[in-house]
């Protein structure tokens, strides 16, 4: 990938995009990555968070402790308020997955609000809004902070010991930090502090059908639901590419036809996906 790393480094620096980093990888060979800027090793990856609580969904379904189609009243039923909404009981963890909540945009988004705003209990905060019909896509990061507590409840411990368990030590991951509520439950829809090479890793999991470097991660049957429904996002028409972006210009892209995954780190890193995915499109 060093030809690619290359030419990113080159198109960065000529068009003056504040790029950090670059990582890549080919099928299951080994991450490479570049400096293009100066910053911190380990930098927020705003909403390319989610990609990393899409995967804990995929860890837990991969053990048997959780389907996508149980209700999350029922999984966090200790926590839920005598005032909710009736609408939160149709609430399942896939419409979750999709932002079919019923909630406003940008709902719980500690990137735009003082954290304070919230509350100390943000999940109650969350599930005492009077969410309307949620029978369409509206993004918001309450969606993925309240997946991220539903994988919690499923497995039984704090998420991060769960995901450095079955995530980021068999990706041999340097080191990793997330941002916590008030209550210390990782926000998931973002505040996720990882070197952009480790963030290409999962790029790798999900490009290799589940694995990597011959580890088995996520099933191949997880790996087909996401790409389905989709639970990441697509990044190019028809979704042959797809992955998650962060704000500032953040971004995890995998490319299947190309056998190649791509992340990077940056502040307001803009031209770089059409640049990577026209790359991949002539080489």
């Amino acid at each position: 990938m060093q030809n690619f790393l290359e030419e990113f480094y080159n198109f960065a620096k000529e068009n003056n995009i504040n790029v950090y980093r670059c990582a890549a990888v080919r099928g299951d060979g080994e991450p490479e990555a570049i400096k293009i800027n100066g910053g911190n090793p380990c930098q927020n990856s705003y909403s390319a968070a989610k990609a990393f609580v899409v995967t804990a969904i995929g860890l837990l379904y991969d053990d048997g402790v959780l389907k996508t189609d149980e209700y999350i009243c029922d999984i966090l039923a200790e926590y839920c308020p005598e005032n909710m909404s009736p609408l939160w009981k149709k609430i399942t963890v896939d419409m979750a997955l999709r932002h079919h909540l019923g909630l406003p945009g940008g709902f719980l988004d500690i990137d735009t609000h003082d954290a304070n705003t919230f509350g100390f209990d943000y999940l109650g905060h969350a599930l005492s809004y009077p969410i309307k019909e949620p029978d369409e896509f509206v993004y918001t990061d309450a969606a993925f902070y309240i997946l991220g507590r539903v994988a919690a409840a499923k497995a039984g411990k704090p998420l991060m010991a769960y995901l450095w368990e079955k995530l980021f030590f068999p990706l041999e991951c340097r080191e990793v930090a997330w941002s916590c509520c008030p209550q210390g439950y990782i926000m998931g829809a973002t505040g996720l502090y990882i070197r952009t090479i480790d963030m290409v890793k999962l790029g790798a999991v999900y490009l290799n059908n589940g694995t990597y470097k011959g580890k088995r991660i996520l099933s191949e049957e997880w790996v087909k639901i996401v790409r389905e429904r989709p639970y990441l996002r697509p990044i190019s028409e028809n979704n042959t590419a797809y992955g998650h972006g962060g704000m500032r210009g953040q971004k995890l892209i995998i490319i299947p036809e190309s056998n190649c995954a791509v992340a990077w780190h940056g502040w307001l890193s803009d031209g770089l996906t059409d640049f990577v995915l026209d790359y991949f499109k002539n080489h």
